[in-house]
């Protein structure tokens, strides 16, 4: 998994990275125990195969730019599209990459609540756009 941060601020308005801290997440506190259970997301992540790539792009969603301009910028998969997966269903995702995805409330790119994850494909911050 991603090592945590320290410093105050970094995690503003991300969830933690796994599904059972992710209920201490910043933003929409308590909203994960409303949370449905689902079988399929509408994903985006930006994935860097270096831990200091993935550090500059969360310094840019911290910074307030939107989740979709960060993933052209820095993704090294599906970048044309914004990080867009698409939709995908439960057991299609890496393990570690679904358990945080499925753990997060749906957001929109200007405002997004993001996790991060490291996985053997390197590391992610991904956020969720819809549930069913």
């Amino acid at each position: 998994m991603a090592p945590k941060k320290s410093a105050a601020g970094k995690d503003k308005g991300k969830a933690k990275d796994t599904a059972e801290s992710s209920k201490d997440s910043k933003k929409g506190s308590g909203a994960d125990k409303k949370l449905k259970p689902a079988t399929s997301i509408n994903v985006r992540h930006i994935l860097c195969e270096k831990h200091s790539k993935k550090e500059e792009a969360v310094a840019k969603l911290n910074a307030g730019t939107k989740f979709d301009e960060v993933a052209r910028e820095f993704s090294e998969d599906k970048a044309r599209q914004g990080g867009s997966l698409g939709w995908k269903t439960r057991g299609s995702l890496i393990a570690e990459f679904e358990e945080a995805a499925y753990a997060l409330e749906p957001s929109t790119t200007g405002n997004p609540k993001w996790a991060e994850v490291k996985t053997k494909e390197g590391y992610h911050v991904l956020m969720v756009e819809g549930r069913k």
